[in-house]
């Protein structure tokens, strides 16, 4: 077939979480030791908070730009909050994940987010991490020249859309494509660059415990947002109350390695949709009587004659649904069993010809419908991501890497490698050195994983579990990205028992549905 290998230079943002690992040091001068504390005009600051939406407070608190130059220059941090409803007894911050989710947004849903018997008692709060939303935001390409790039398509060696292999040619537009990327990031954002990483959002988060009047943390992350708690819990063990970090991150790993391993997740998850959908009547997959790799077929060959022809667009926006868009869409639909009937949908229309359903998809995923969010969010994923530990520099490690991921998940791996291409351009100054993550001395850490998870494969959460020193696992039994309040009693109710009473379960309790 005359088709073309598809390659993106950057994996979708809300895989969230997904490409951001790695072991990040702690930069030197936190202000914990002896003698005045350098960061004690950040600490005794006031929000100012004022009414926004119904019921919810907004404001914002000062983080020095630099940690070793707290006396230079600053960053504003937007927060919101909803207060408790009954006998307040502290603050519950969470992160959705990302990099690049909005923690201000997120707390917008705290009545979702988690339970009214939490609510009642903590107030819930979220912010924007540097260099995300409201603080600060990092900015790369503009909306037209992300659509272009998330959008390219490179030549394959032999011409056969499932291969890993591009031709020399396709190599070095992609190798430029992601260099300009790196280079349009230092053009709009060269300053704040240094200064993204996990570890510098960890120190933003214990000054906001401090200005909250919480003496210790109280935790929620999804996501990426386990990598926020695990950093916390590394550099400041003996102010951990209660961490609940759900569908994890390993942080032994490097970027690149998890962009492989993840597509193991995402094959996991697909295999999984597949297998419900050839139950239903409405599946454009098969029926009862087909298997999983007739089906799993039926969407090699859509995404090869997408790479050949794209689909139609109803969306007049002139984006060609082609394999990269039609990829992205279904991968948008694997994060929870909620999506299933609108992939369903999609596909049929899909095989009709119509990519406008998957394209829709897709710009969810991308928060596509917002255009600053759109810029940023995968502006701030490609930051946090590079510079929180080194990458490899050499090309040829990720066309080894996307040919290693295609044995294991032929339809995403070979993306999700290509996907951390950016960081072998990142100036080296600008990431952290690797050092091993522990939280030695902290409190119990609890560590939920999902064993069908999609972006954060179950894997990870046994891993982190076990180099935490205090971690315990938790563990459900099921589908779709993250576990708690997704409608699993089970977890749920640990959950809750954690964050209330510091009442850990035991390691290695399975919640099955």
């Amino acid at each position: 077939m005359n088709t073309k290998r598809w390659a993106r230079g950057a994996a979708p943002a809300a895989l969230a979480a997904l490409l951001a690992a790695g072991c990040t040091p702690a930069p030197s001068g936190d202000g914990t030791g002896a003698g005045s504390d350098p960061l004690a005009e950040f600490h005794a600051q006031e929000i100012s908070w004022e009414q926004c939406d119904a019921g919810f407070e907004c404001g914002t608190y000062d983080v020095p730009l630099d940690y070793e130059d707290p006396g230079g220059a600053r960053l504003s941090i937007a927060v919101k909050r909803l207060p408790a409803t009954g006998d307040r007894e502290g603050s519950l911050l969470i992160n959705p994940g990302g990099p690049g989710g909005s923690g201000y947004d997120y707390a917008g849903s705290a009545t979702g987010v988690v339970s009214e018997q939490v609510r009642e008692r903590y107030d819930v709060v979220g912010f924007d991490p540097r260099g995300v939303g409201r603080s600060s935001p990092v900015t790369c390409l503009d909306r037209a020249q992300l659509d272009d790039f998330l959008g390219a398509e490179y030549d394959s060696e032999d011409g056969d859309s499932d291969s890993a292999e591009l031709t020399d040619d396709g190599l070095r537009q992609m190798e430029q494509g992601n260099r300009d990327f790196v280079d349009a990031c230092w053009d709009s954002s060269g300053d704040l660059l240094p200064h993204v990483g996990t570890a510098d959002v960890a120190r933003d988060m214990d000054v906001l415990r401090a200005v909250l009047g919480d003496d210790r943390l109280t935790y929620l992350g999804k996501s990426y947002g386990t990598y926020i708690g695990t950093v916390y819990a590394d550099l400041f063990p003996d102010r951990v109350r209660a961490l609940v970090l759900d569908g994890a991150l390993d942080p032994s790993v490097n970027q690149l390695e998890l962009s492989v391993q993840q597509a193991t997740g995402f094959e996991t998850a697909l295999r999984a949709f597949i297998t419900d959908c050839l139950d239903r009547a409405d599946c454009p997959l098969g029926g009862p009587d087909d298997t999983v790799g007739s089906a799993t077929g039926r969407i090699e060959g859509l995404l090869a004659d997408a790479a050949r022809e794209p689909l139609r667009n109803d969306l007049g926006d002139g984006r060609e649904v082609n394999r990269a868009r039609v990829e992205t869409g279904i991968v948008a639909a694997l994060y929870s069993e909620t999506f299933w009937p609108q992939v369903r949908t999609a596909l049929a229309d899909a095989f009709d010809g119509d990519g406008t359903a998957l394209l829709r998809l897709g710009d969810r995923l991308y928060d596509r419908g917002s255009e600053r969010a759109y810029e940023n969010s995968t502006a701030a994923l490609v930051a946090v991501n590079c510079a929180d530990h080194p990458s490899p520099r050499d090309i040829g490690d990720y066309e080894e890497a996307a040919a290693e991921a295609a044995e294991e998940s032929p339809i995403f791996g070979p993306t999700l490698a290509w996907g951390a291409l950016p960081c072998a351009y990142w100036p080296e100054e600008a990431v952290a050195e690797p050092a091993p993550l522990t939280g030695a001395g902290a409190d119990p850490i609890l560590v939920v994983g999902t064993t069908r998870d999609p972006a954060t494969p179950y894997e990870w959460s046994e891993a982190l579990a076990g180099r935490l020193e205090s971690g315990v696992l938790l563990t459900r039994e099921g589908d779709g990205h993250t576990a708690y309040r997704t409608g699993d009693d089970c977890i749920d109710a640990a959950v809750d028992a954690y964050l209330l009473a510091g009442e850990v379960p035991e390691d290695g309790t399975v919640c099955r549905e």
